[in-house]
């Protein structure tokens, strides 16, 4: 067993894989990531990132893509038979409305508009889970001590980004079962009086505090409102990008501090997500939000936080953590969604 990297214990998934070639996409609240996979066994290739504000909806993003790329491949170029695209929000009907962004489309119609035989959608982070058992060493690392992970475990995954997105992935009958979910909205908990001041504070502009409320990018400029009010002032005007960037710095006490309580906090909330789904596989960090840390986040105290649960801390110093690396994974578990088949066919 690899300490470095998660250890699966179970073959890939497999079942009645989609018509090739398949166009994958990972789509968020600000950026939409497409890519290409031509046949059985080839990698996602020809990988854009376009810009969500740049288009009315993602069939016209894909379209766009598929345009660019029919430009660069010539008379090689075929058209989808299939896709699969990862979206930040929970899917449950054939109406889709994006959780973080305006856009709202059909899949019945997105899927019909393109002349895909198949259009499959699945969260955003089910498809960050469904990746998980096939990341390697190089996409990952560790974030503190690196105990064994339990072969064949339960793995799961948090990702700050524009919202925080939670998933987990269940091994059963010799494969892996995605469980995505919406634990961002989840109540936070304070871990001390001096977070509970904070929160308290939050609640004052937000009643429900959620995880998200305060741990993606969209909750970042309100944890740095929360932290200057419990200081006694009156916050600056100030988007996530700008936080980190004063954090980082050291020209910001307060903006140094939300970055701390961040890092703690998300310890805390993955701790949380472990012990509920009995993650003895690991827990992994996705998103964008915590690269931008750099080595700020592997000094702070999320790995501390995380095994702080009282009597329940020897189970977590068993839990591997790890930062996913590799942004582009999300398309990694959408290609999987296909090859282990499902629903949208």
């Amino acid at each position: 067993m690899n300490p470095s990297g998660p250890s699966t214990g179970l073959a890939a998934p497999s079942g009645a894989a989609a018509p090739y070639p398949w166009l994958v996409a990972d789509i968020g609240g600000t950026n939409a990531r497409f890519g290409w996979v031509a046949g059985a066994g080839t990698p996602v290739g020809h990988v854009r990132t376009l810009a969500c504000a740049g288009y009315a909806g993602p069939a016209e993003a894909a379209r766009a893509y598929l345009d660019a790329l029919a430009a660069e491949l010539g008379a090689a170029f075929e058209a989808p038979r299939a896709a699969a695209w990862a979206v930040a929000t929970a899917v449950t009907q054939d109406r889709v409305a994006l959780t973080n962004s305006g856009w709202s489309f059909s899949r019945e119609a997105a899927q019909r508009g393109l002349g895909l035989q198949r259009l499959q959608l699945l969260n955003d982070f089910e498809a960050l889970a469904l990746a998980l058992p096939h990341l390697q060493p190089t996409q990952l690392r560790a974030v503190g001590r690196t105990p064994e992970p339990a072969p064949g475990g339960v793995l799961a995954v948090v990702g700050p980004g524009t919202g925080l997105g939670v998933a987990s992935i269940v091994p059963h009958a010799g494969r892996w079962v995605a469980l995505p979910g919406e634990g961002g909205h989840a109540t936070l908990a304070p871990g001390d009086e001096a977070e509970s001041a904070v929160l308290a504070a939050a609640r004052r502009e937000h009643p429900h505090v959620s995880a998200e409320r305060l741990l993606s990018g969209i909750g970042l400029p309100v944890l740095h409102r929360a932290v200057v009010a419990v200081a006694g002032h009156v916050a600056e005007d100030l988007d996530a990008e700008r936080i980190v960037e004063r954090g980082l710095a050291g020209t910001d006490a307060h903006c140094s501090r939300t970055l701390d309580l961040f890092c703690a906090l998300l310890g805390s909330f993955a701790g949380n997500v472990a012990l509920t789904v009995g993650a003895r596989g690991g827990l992994f960090i996705g998103g964008g939000i915590v690269p931008r840390l750099g080595e700020r986040f592997f000094v702070s105290r999320f790995r501390e936080r995380f095994e702080a649960k009282g009597r329940f801390r020897p189970y977590l110093q068993a839990v591997p953590t790890w930062l996913i690396t590799d942004t582009l994974v999300a398309l990694t578990g959408a290609a999987a969604a296909l090859e282990q088949g499902g629903p949208g066919a």
